[in-house]
């Protein structure tokens, strides 16, 4: 069966993070993605050794990659070439690098007027910080995430993982898919801008919302939902857990069994209200009734109810978990550096047109003569683009 993306040729220039998700996603949906990378090397690999981090690993499967010193007019002449055979174009150089490389996006819009351009950015192309340089940490900042993470002891605090990245990669996909939708009506490319800010910004909903209608900051909201309760993460003998009581029905169910059935007389917990009222007290009683049997327990008793209620696991938890495995979220391919490659499988999954995890990351410049041979340059060709330093 065909991808969706089946036929679909994207040049990858982007670097660290949201560019790759970007483009990684791209391929798994059967994009052929061509990784083009500096000459130099890559990014954060461990001190000391010549193997590809983590960090790579985790955001480059389904890729092509050759190198290309786009600083020599010669390997923007390849680019161009390239370009000629390609449906989308992605980059994630700070607004106004392109353009200086005689390489912009009106310039290829014109050139070649099929093609996506996807721009990714701290801030986008516009507006008075575009020329700032941005990483995640930044833009989880500015966007107000970090103010609602973490309690009121811990102050702003950073997601765990690099979010605003991650967030601005998704969104560019989409972008893309959808300029390449609006291709197939009008025959025309266009420009796709994101950023990490927006991005970010782009997923607060509630939070921005009640912002919205309070006008005053809503504060970190902690382990718990601000709107809700109980709904959110409690002690249990050996651990913790999740519970989301998210009505009243719910929150019955819960009290019968948890052995409290007394709670739903209770004033201080009789509706949502007077149980976020009293959050910290009902919090208190639901931890001591939890501490009487282990997780694994109160999760099979808890959800049998009918009540949303789950493990907080580590991550060799969730991937031995065999509901995790069932999903095909635990993805392993062999790598001639790091032996056997494991990476997280598709989330989401399509039952006529399924996306596939069969390329590994691929080694720097692995595919330079393979790409380019496909461009139309001969051996003779592509050996004096080696000799001249620009493969």
């Amino acid at each position: 069966m065909e991808a969706p993306l089946e036929g679909v040729r994207v040049i990858d220039l982007t670097r660290y993070l949201a560019g790759p998700f970007c483009t990684m996603l791209l391929g798994d949906y059967g994009a052929d993605v061509v990784k083009v990378e500096a000459r130099e090397g890559r990014e954060f690999r461990p001190a000391g050794s010549p193997r590809d981090s983590y960090f790579f690993l985790s955001a480059n499967r389904a890729k092509r990659s050759m190198t290309l010193d786009l600083r020599q007019e010669e390997g923007r002449q390849v680019l161009l070439r390239l370009l000629r055979e390609a449906d989308v174009l992605v980059e994630n150089f700070r607004p106004g690098v392109m353009e200086r490389l005689g390489v912009g996006a009106d310039d290829l819009l014109e050139r070649f007027p099929r093609l996506v351009y996807c721009g990714i950015s701290g801030f986008g192309r516009t507006g008075p910080y575009r020329d700032r340089p941005g990483f995640d940490q930044i833009a989880q900042g500015m966007s107000g995430l970090m103010s609602l993470t973490g309690t009121e002891e811990s102050g702003p605090t950073r997601s765990g993982i690099a979010i605003s990245d991650l967030l601005a990669g998704v969104f560019a996909s989409q972008g893309i898919q959808l300029a390449l939708l609006a291709r197939a009506r009008t025959g025309r490319g266009q420009l796709v801008d994101t950023s990490l800010l927006e991005a970010t910004l782009g997923v607060l909903t509630w939070g921005a919302g009640m912002y919205f209608e309070r006008g005053a900051h809503p504060g970190p909201a902690g382990q718990h939902h601000p709107l809700a309760s109980p709904y959110g993460r409690f002690r249990a003998r050996d651990g913790f857990l999740n519970i989301a009581a998210g009505n009243d029905a719910m929150w019955g169910k819960l009290c019968e069994v948890l052995g409290h059935g007394e709670w739903r007389e209770d004033p201080r917990f009789g509706d949502v209200g007077a149980r976020v009222r009293n959050r910290a007290e009902l919090t208190a009683e639901i931890d001591a009734a939890l501490g009487e049997a282990d997780v694994a327990t109160w999760v099979e008793r808890i959800n049998a109810a009918g009540v949303p209620c789950g493990p907080v696991w580590d991550l060799e938890q969730v991937f031995s978990d065999p509901h995790v495995l069932a999903r095909d979220m635990l993805q392993q391919l062999s790598h001639p550096e790091v032996g056997t490659f494991r990476t997280t499988g598709l989330p989401v999954k399509l039952s006529a047109t399924p996306g596939r995890i069969e390329r590994r990351p691929p080694l720097h410049g692995e595919h330079t003569d393979e790409v380019l041979a496909e461009a139309g340059y001969d051996t003779e060709e592509i050996a004096a683009l080696r000799d001249a330093g620009v493969v």
